[in-house]
């Protein structure tokens, strides 16, 4: 889970303040939090899961030597 909070929201939003402090606040494991309005990062950490991923799988067209 990758965690943007805006700036836009309704009641008691500070400009983003409270959705971020109530990301932070969770302590979810697995969950990744960037800045307020910083859909760049989001996607930039949505792109380093998936580079982890495709490297940890295994290549199509090799055998594995595991037995």
């Amino acid at each position: 889970v990758i965690a943007v909070p805006t700036s836009v929201g309704y009641g008691a939003s500070f400009g983003g303040v409270a959705a971020l402090l109530g990301m932070l606040n969770s302590c979810g494991s697995g969950v990744t939090v960037v800045n307020i309005d910083n859909g760049f990062g989001g996607g930039y950490a949505a792109s380093q899961i998936n580079a982890l991923a495709e490297s940890a799988l295994p290549r199509s067209g090799t055998r594995s030597t595991k037995k």
